[in-house]
């Protein structure tokens, strides 16, 4: 059954090829104007999944939606209706001595196969940047968020239907794991494959899948406090990156601090207290703190805090000598994601910003930037921390490939 899915797909990907910009911006539009309108529908069977998950999972913000994230999601596929579609563009052109033209020219991958886990918000996001490029999507949810999935998957099915469009362009394959592994090994149907979950998860698919992958890895965050730093902008970029949104892989999970501001520490944090923050400070940190910070958030760190994600309002707080004590130790714990600096002195930020190894570096900002939307893509499928093909937020260009077209009359080689 999943192998006639697949082939269905693969047609639907075929025939997505001569759909025009029109049509498809026009589709999007009224897919970002139903969502919004079905709210209720979409949050009631939203409701479903919340209720089978246990309300302190760090998985659970992600899970919620509301009439709000329901909205951005909405003006998310807009910008993407508004951007122009890169499939078509000329990469490259050159005309050989022989007279052959050759052309680079950007093209769909086909189908886009995304595996996640409670993030129902993904299926909006994955479709638009999917449908806009001119490729199918085929999207296996966790069971975390099945009700959700169905509800959106439905609503997009049903859109496509009424303008023509084969609706298996969008195909949400069942919940169970047995669905993943066919996946998985589904060469010759799925061009590639972008895991967008836990680190378990990831794993698991790179290790398991034939298809190619683009890993989507752990956010391991950092922020460096350098003995240059701005105490007012510290302490709101701190507080911003670690408290906008706990759960999410920009959030901040490690602040590191030149040993020369520790007597500073008390008011970079004093934003993170009120905010039930918990604290893990390696001894310095932690002897600053003690009379400054709320004691039940307050603990001694170990080895095992730093290199953590924690994906909940938790912190490690470590201690550096300098800068080069910050760098050995965001090599040693990065997951490559997203790494910031708040410094003043110019020849340290742009050491920090030319030697950390990241998909996103930061100078004097806050890392919950990392974000296709925020990043003026129009949304995204995904940050990836590999550096093949794709690098940082994945959007419109990072889902298209190319192909050489080459002109002649008649020419052989000799």
């Amino acid at each position: 059954m999943i192998e006639n899915t697949l082939k269905a797909v693969q047609q639907a990907s075929r025939e997505l090829v001569g759909l025009s910009a029109e049509k498809i911006d026009q589709i999007l539009l009224e897919i970002a104007d139903l969502a919004v309108k079905r709210t209720e529908t979409i949050l009631r069977e939203n409701q479903k999944d919340l209720d089978r998950m246990d309300a302190e999972d760090p998985k659970y913000d992600r899970l919620l939606l509301t009439a709000d994230r329901i909205e951005g999601i909405a003006q998310d596929i807009r910008n993407v209706a508004h951007m122009s579609n890169p499939v078509g563009e000329v990469l490259s052109q050159k005309e050989l001595e022989n007279g052959l033209k050759i052309s680079k020219v950007r093209v769909p991958m086909g189908v886009i196969g995304v595996i996640y886990e409670a993030r129902p918000n993904v299926s909006f996001d994955v479709f638009s940047l999917c449908f806009k490029t001119n490729n199918a999507c085929l999207l296996k949810g966790g069971s975390d968020a099945e009700f959700s999935n169905i509800a959106i998957v439905g609503l997009l099915r049903e859109v496509l239907t009424k303008h023509g469009v084969n609706s298996d362009v969008v195909t949400l394959l069942p919940a169970d794991r047995a669905a993943t592994s066919e996946m998985l090994q589904a060469t010759g149907y799925v061009d590639i494959i972008i895991p967008r979950g836990s680190q378990g998860l990831i794993n698991y698919v790179r290790d398991n899948a034939k298809v190619p992958v683009i890993e989507t890895g752990a956010g391991i965050v950092h922020t460096y406090f350098d003995e240059s730093g701005d105490l007012k902008k510290g302490a709101a970029i701190v507080a911003n990156a670690k408290t906008r949104r706990v759960s999410v892989c920009n959030a901040l999970d490690c602040l590191l601090i030149h040993k020369n501001r520790l007597g500073d520490l008390p008011k970079i944090t004093a934003d993170l207290g009120p905010k039930e923050t918990e604290l893990f400070a390696d001894p310095a940190a932690f002897a600053v703190l003690e009379k400054h910070y709320p004691k039940g958030l307050l603990q001694k760190a170990n080895p095992a805090h730093f290199g953590t994600e924690f994906l909940s309002n938790k912190m490690a707080v470590k201690t550096v000598a300098n800068l080069e004590e910050a760098l050995a130790h965001i090599a040693t714990y990065s997951s490559k994601h997203s790494e910031a600096i708040i410094a003043e002195n110019s020849t340290t930020l742009e050491t920090y910003l030319n030697l950390v190894d990241a998909a996103a570096v930061y100078a004097n900002s806050s890392t919950a930037f990392t974000d296709g939307a925020q990043f003026g893509l129009g949304a995204e499928i995904g940050i990836s921390t590999q550096k093949l093909h794709a690098r940082g937020p994945m959007a419109l260009e990072e889902i298209t490939t190319y192909k050489w077209i080459v002109r002649g009359d008649g020419q052989v080689r000799v």
